[in-house]
């Protein structure tokens, strides 16, 4: 099982978070996103985390429901309105069924690459096929490694710069690897949290989903659609699982 880097530590301060992620009108977007790929209204989010966006989604009437490792930010989520409604399963996200097909399964903001081997990634794409109807989707949102930027014999990039909040990503490029570190201020105390990622290209999440049965029907650079190019710091990418699968 993949280990759980999302205990109370960062549970607690998830959504406290000053990233655009977390921008209401950001999340609306997202949700607008998601709710129009289910026509019948069924989705499952991988890494449902706090319900950051599972539970916006259940609000505009979707039977949402979710899978992740960290009970911590589950209870999170369960302190929110309406989150308690939501069926949750405690388990890895790559292999945990749910016994059941959805219209959309889900996984954004980063979280394929809290998968830290190829095989853990494959997996997940071949239990996000079996979870979805035909004809159904499956999306994720995640980041385009920041390799150019990067000078020979490099390995960290800046990604916040605060007075009381620094954030770097440290490359192992040979492995393409990928830890990320965080240090924050908070009451005169320095919170310091390390999670180790494995960043991916989109031809390769391509070859995964293919392998699982899926194919290719958009890829964007942001959630209204915008188009994906050399330039994207990110691509939301939308697969179809075909009828003989």
């Amino acid at each position: 099982m993949n280990e759980n880097h999302f205990g109370d530590d960062v549970a607690d301060t998830y959504d406290a978070d000053d990233s655009d992620e977390f921008d209401p009108v950001v999340i609306e977007s997202i949700v607008s996103f998601l709710a129009d790929l289910a026509p019948n209204g069924s989705a499952l989010e991988l890494g449902v985390g706090t319900g950051r966006i599972a539970v916006p989604l259940h609000e505009r009437g979707l039977d949402v429901e979710g899978i992740d490792l960290s009970t911590s930010m589950v209870e999170r989520m369960r302190r929110k309105s309406g989150g308690s409604e939501l069926r949750v399963v405690i388990g890895d996200f790559a292999t945990t069924s749910m016994d059941r097909t959805y219209d959309l399964v889900f996984l954004v903001f980063n979280t394929i690459m809290n998968l830290t081997s190829q095989e853990e990634q494959v997996a997940c794409f071949a239990n996000a096929a079996t979870h979805l109807r035909p004809g159904g989707r499956f999306v994720v949102e995640v980041m385009m490694p920041d390799l150019r930027r990067l000078p020979p014999g490099e390995v960290f990039r800046p990604f916040k710069v605060q007075a009381d909040a620094l954030g770097l990503d440290e490359y192992d490029v040979a492995n393409q690897g990928l830890i990320s570190h965080h240090y924050r201020v908070h009451d005169h105390k320095t919170e310091v949290h390390s999670i180790p990622f494995r960043y991916v290209w989109p031809s390769e999440l391509d070859l995964m989903a293919t392998m699982a049965g899926m194919a290719l029907r958009d890829r964007w650079s942001g959630w209204t659609r915008e188009p994906f190019t050399s330039e994207s710091v990110k691509h939301v990418s939308v697969w179809e699982k075909l009828d003989q699968y």
